[in-house]
């Protein structure tokens, strides 16, 4: 069966998916932009097992994946992955940006997720050049989904406009 990859403009809190992914920060205590507002939407279990897996592991490495529940979100987990920030590619970004998908998909399959749902991830604060991460975050997902069909639908939620034309300009041209 064929994955659907579906591309909305919109408020990745809202999804009603198995899994919304977490552009987080290495501290995963919450902070701006995305993470700021799936910790504030799902409110405080989110933090608190957050909190739990700080304890037994300290934060969460750039490129790595760890879960949580959903909290209070439409989403039975959110899966909080660490981009990288931008540093004129010259330290292996594009790299552990792709790790960020492939490894967030990763533990979508292990805890049974089917559909899950991608923010932009480092093109925020992080500073990742746009059309440079929506050409890794396809591609990587493609690469995972071409060996792995547990997964049934990934949605790529941009925020704002310019991710939004660049992901439809860059899936448009998928086979």
């Amino acid at each position: 069966m064929q994955t659907m990859i579906t591309l909305i403009k919109g408020d990745i809190t809202k999804m009603k998916v198995d899994a919304v992914v977490n552009a987080a920060n290495s501290s995963l205590l919450g902070g701006g932009g995305v993470d700021g507002a799936i910790h504030r939407a799902g409110g405080p279990a989110i933090l608190e097992e957050c909190r739990q897996i700080r304890a037994k592991q300290g934060g969460c490495d750039t490129g790595e994946a760890v879960i949580t529940t959903g909290g209070q979100l439409p989403a039975k987990y959110v899966i909080h992955t660490v981009g990288p920030v931008w540093n004129n590619g010259n330290k292996g970004e594009p790299e552990l940006l792709a790790k960020c998908y492939h490894n967030s998909l990763q533990l979508a399959v292990e805890h049974g997720a089917k559909t899950i749902a991608f923010p932009n991830i480092s093109t925020g604060v992080y500073r990742f050049p746009k059309p440079n991460a929506a050409e890794i975050a396809i591609k990587a997902v493609q690469q995972f989904l071409a060996n792995d069909n547990n997964i049934t639908e990934v949605y790529f939620v941009c925020f704002d406009d310019e991710n939004y034309e660049l992901y439809k300009e860059k899936l448009a041209v998928l086979p």
